[in-house]
């Protein structure tokens, strides 16, 4: 076991965990933020997607000691209200159904989306092929974040 400092959500977080614990679990079973799935532990599906310093990666595979100072925003943090454009375009457009993938999408939509705030539908499609959802919605969730774009753009 070890002490870490990580800065999550805006906050400094201390936790005693071992080094190769995945972020994932940090999140969900010390620090009881929920929103963050797991799915595949293999970092194949997207369902743990998080920024890390603003880029999205796979929890499940990034282990604690590999973090140091940069900083963690999962779900609850992207936005303190629900109120984030990717967010509420999300609602707009009635993209859940099981809902399970979702905070992984909408991390994985707003990381892309800052990167590139002005997409072609086929960026879009690029940077939403690794996130699985079983439910089928991608038609969804592809209007989702262009109208997202459109709201960043405004």
């Amino acid at each position: 076991m070890a002490t870490f400092t990580l800065n999550i959500n805006g906050e400094s977080r201390e936790i005693d965990v071992d080094p190769n614990t995945p972020i994932l679990w940090v999140l969900r079973d010390h620090l009881n933020l929920v929103g963050t799935k797991y799915g595949c532990g293999i970092a194949q599906c997207g369902a743990c997607t998080v920024h890390l310093e603003g880029t999205a990666v796979r929890s499940c595979m990034l282990t604690v000691s590999s973090v140091g100072n940069q900083k963690i925003t999962t779900i609850e943090g992207l936005s303190e209200n629900g109120d984030h454009p990717v967010q509420k375009a999300w609602l707009e457009v009635d993209v859940p159904q099981c809902g399970y993938c979702q905070a992984g999408q909408i991390m994985t939509a707003s990381a892309f989306l800052e990167k590139n705030p002005n997409p072609t539908d086929e960026e879009i499609e690029m940077a939403m092929n690794g996130n699985i959802c079983r439910c089928g919605t991608y038609i969804r969730i592809k209007k989702a974040v262009k109208i997202a774009a459109n709201t960043n753009n405004a």
